[in-house]
């Protein structure tokens, strides 16, 4: 009996880590990244997948990045047609590393979360303050569709 008892309870472990691994966490703003690097690597990326790429800037500071990221994630149609259209680079802004080389190639950026919107070999094709996709204290899903539709690749 003790048996069964400790191979249900393994049963019972590796279910709960096969459930925990598979939901999705939100990716985080990493100051230590090489923002510039995970540039180029998304713009391989996004010629191989013939997407386009999205610079979401921001940092783990601000509040409307972490309602942004968890509003994403928990609507799967947006998260699936952000990634399905989109190669997305997380570009830290924080204290720690305010990535000022990379960003003074782009216009000047006035609040966070801020989206550039890439071609797939890096061009820039549009600067969007993301507060015309807030809706009261989130964001709109009407808003974040038709953007993310409106300017993927044909």
């Amino acid at each position: 009996m003790k048996r069964i008892v400790e191979l249900a309870l393994v049963v019972i472990l590796i279910l709960s880590f096969s459930i925990t691994a598979q939901k999705k966490e939100r990716e985080k703003f990493d100051p230590l990244h090489d923002a510039a690097k995970d540039i180029k690597n998304a713009v391989v990326q996004a010629t191989k997948e013939n997407k386009r790429i999205l610079l979401d800037v921001g940092g783990e500071w601000c509040i409307w990045c972490h309602r942004l990221d968890e509003f994403i994630l928990a609507d799967k149609e947006i998260d699936s047609t952000l990634h399905a259209n989109f190669i997305v680079v997380k570009v830290n802004y924080s204290k720690e590393n305010k990535n000022e080389a990379l960003l003074s190639k782009y216009p000047k950026v006035e609040g966070y979360p801020h989206f550039f919107i890439l071609e797939k070999d890096g061009k820039l094709l549009l600067s969007k303050n993301t507060g015309e996709l807030e809706a009261e204290k989130s964001y709109s899903r009407e808003k974040l569709l038709s953007f993310f539709k409106e300017w993927k690749r044909e």
